[in-house]
């Protein structure tokens, strides 16, 4: 793809994925136009992983597809690209809908670690599954529906210096004014009623569409950057890689719950990554020792998305290494093993930058302030495969709206299929 085109495609993508279950299954939509066929957990893989094929696996919000090259052998590497499919927000409780001082609102849970008044004044729409009482899954999304409203600087005169956001009080969506059925609207958009819903996992969106501006069109606003940067470069990388000719085994990854800690069936703590690795090395008739050998020359690359520089706060950030926006790709590394990446990770990750003609940069935390963590740590104790951390640079993390440079989102494609090669 060029530049336009591949912009395009991008906030296509984000605003096809409001949800991590949506994002999961807009990566299976993308990658069964290049041939990967959906496999079910339930079923049996033996005798189905055949040289040359390509299959993935959708467990609730995440989703593993891979590829075998024609030429495999029980002890043939991996390369692995990771992201994770949540984003921060509200969840919607159970019996949602409350009557308060004549209007309808909603009963929501703060959902990992959102900048709760970015939430406020914002048009918001609700998305995610809805489960059927005959057991099946539905995805669903409300269009926009619901907003937080702000309380009036003249109720409020120290609003600007000391008001804090109580989660509870504070934070409940407004619907309308007088009775309305949430559940109703959102079960009919798929053919069904509010009686037929026995569970839901939503959350809630800005309904605002994802949008290029600035001078020369040059910035990406939109909500879920983190981590819908990493999950696109990496489904994208996988569209465009030439899996025929590889001598690898290629893996995509894109877990659900990591803004919760990962600690979920579908998190990367959880046995999603590691039941589908050892099922493909039962399919290859590998012995326990061929695995390890396999593991000892493979590689992870965890792609979440990386703090740039903010000029407003730069203070924040370490006084010499910092990436900007527009500088390309951000290789992470930190002392404590918040980040995976070592000086082999960080050998391999230049010489996939050049292979791929890309400019790299870097990021290390402030030593005052504690440094976040990624899916990579978690992978790489899980699995022993060397893994590093990667990601684009972004602006407003955890803001309902976040910022990133057009240019940086096709960098990352190139140098992440530079990865797989």
């Amino acid at each position: 793809m060029n530049s336009v085109s591949t912009m395009n495609d991008f906030l296509a993508f984000l605003s096809a994925s409001p949800s991590s279950y949506h994002a999961a299954h807009e990566v299976a939509r993308r990658l069964e136009t290049v041939g990967f066929t959906r496999l079910e957990e339930q079923d049996s893989w033996l005798g189905v992983l055949v040289p040359g094929a390509k299959w993935y696996v959708i467990r609730d919000g995440a989703i593993v597809a891979w590829s075998m090259p024609k030429t495999v052998e029980a002890s043939t590497a991996l390369r692995i690209l990771g992201s994770h499919t949540d984003s921060p927000g509200f969840k919607v409780k159970p019996g949602p809908v409350t009557e308060s001082h004549g209007f309808s609102q909603l009963n929501v849970e703060v959902y990992g670690g959102p900048i709760l008044d970015t939430w406020f004044d914002r048009e918001l729409e609700f998305a995610g599954r809805i489960v059927s009482r005959d057991g099946r899954e539905h995805l669903v999304r409300s269009g926009p529906v619901a907003r937080i409203p702000q309380l009036a600087i003249h109720l409020d005169r120290s609003a600007n210096d000391t008001r804090t956001v109580d989660r509870q009080l504070h934070t409940q969506p407004i619907l309308g004014v007088g009775s309305l059925d949430f559940f109703g609207e959102l079960a009919a958009g798929v053919g069904l009623t509010s009686g037929d819903i026995a569970g839901h996992d939503i959350i809630s969106v800005d309904a605002q569409p994802p949008a290029l501006f600035g001078q020369d069109q040059q910035l990406i606003a939109s909500g879920r950057l983190d981590n819908l940067t990493s999950v696109y470069a990496s489904c994208q990388a996988f569209v465009e890689f030439d899996h025929d000719s590889s001598d690898t085994i290629s893996v995509l990854a894109a877990f659900d719950h990591e803004e919760l800690g990962s600690e979920s069936r579908s998190g990367a703590s959880g046995p999603l990554l590691a039941e589908v690795l050892e099922r493909i090395s039962e399919s290859l008739g590998a012995s326990r020792d061929q695995q390890a050998q396999a593991f000892a020359t493979s590689w992870c690359v965890s792609a979440d998305a990386a703090h740039s520089i903010n000029p407003n706060f730069a203070g924040k950030h370490d006084p010499n290494v910092y990436p900007v926006l527009g500088g390309g790709p951000v290789l992470k590394l930190n002392a404590n093993q918040r980040y995976a990446t070592d000086a082999h990770g960080s050998a391999f990750w230049r010489a996939a930058c050049e292979r791929a003609n890309v400019a790299t940069q870097e990021f290390v935390s402030n030593n005052s302030i504690p440094c976040g963590t990624t899916i990579g740590p978690l992978t790489a104790t899980r699995l022993g495969i060397r893994t590093l951390d990667v990601g684009v640079p972004i602006l407003s993390m955890h803001s309902a709206r976040e910022l990133c440079h057009r240019g940086d989102i096709a960098q990352f494609v190139a140098v992440l299929k530079a990865c797989l090669s």
